[in-house]
């Protein structure tokens, strides 16, 4: 069986989805087992490929790539390990956005309102629309915004890239 990945499916909404399809699987096999008509396949060892456990470091997001890249890569890290940038010396964590238009220097936050922040991007912008600072919890951007009164002009990520 097939499961269609929708444009805003993330890796925890994926998981839900196919943990639900697996149990359903599992059951459906184990009843072929017990009737003696369960087909064995064996993968073949050129297709087999082994996921080394993703480290942290991989989900620092990286400005200068292309916004629609970004964005599929928060969807990819969430939840775990969650998509991360520098602002202001705070390590934040991306949760939702979206490519949009928009070009300046990679990083720099172009505009920003209560709804979300757009960052220029390697190539287009990203809007954030959720994130979350250290030590809270997810959060949309009014909340970060408070803290900062201004963030346009601001340059998002490490410096040395």
């Amino acid at each position: 069986e097939s499961i269609p990945v929708a444009p805003d499916d993330t890796t925890g909404t994926l998981h839900e989805r196919l943990a639900d399809l697996g149990g359903r699987m599992i059951v459906e096999a184990l009843e072929l087992a017990d009737r003696g008509r369960l087909i064995r396949t064996p993968q073949p060892r050129v297709d087999a490929t082994y996921a080394r456990k993703i480290d942290k470091a991989e989900a620092v997001i990286d400005w200068r790539d292309p916004s629609d890249l970004i964005a599929r890569r928060i969807r990819a890290f969430d939840p775990f390990p969650g998509a991360s940038t520098m602002l202001a010396g705070e390590t934040i964590k991306l949760w939702r956005a979206r490519a949009v238009d928009g070009s300046a220097a990679p990083g720099t936050v172009i505009a920003a309102d209560d709804d979300g922040i757009t960052v220029a991007c390697g190539s287009g912008a990203l809007r954030v629309s959720e994130l979350q600072r250290p030590g809270g919890k997810r959060s949309g951007v009014k909340a970060l915004l408070q803290g900062k009164p201004t963030l346009v002009g601001t340059v998002l990520g490490d410096a040395s890239r």
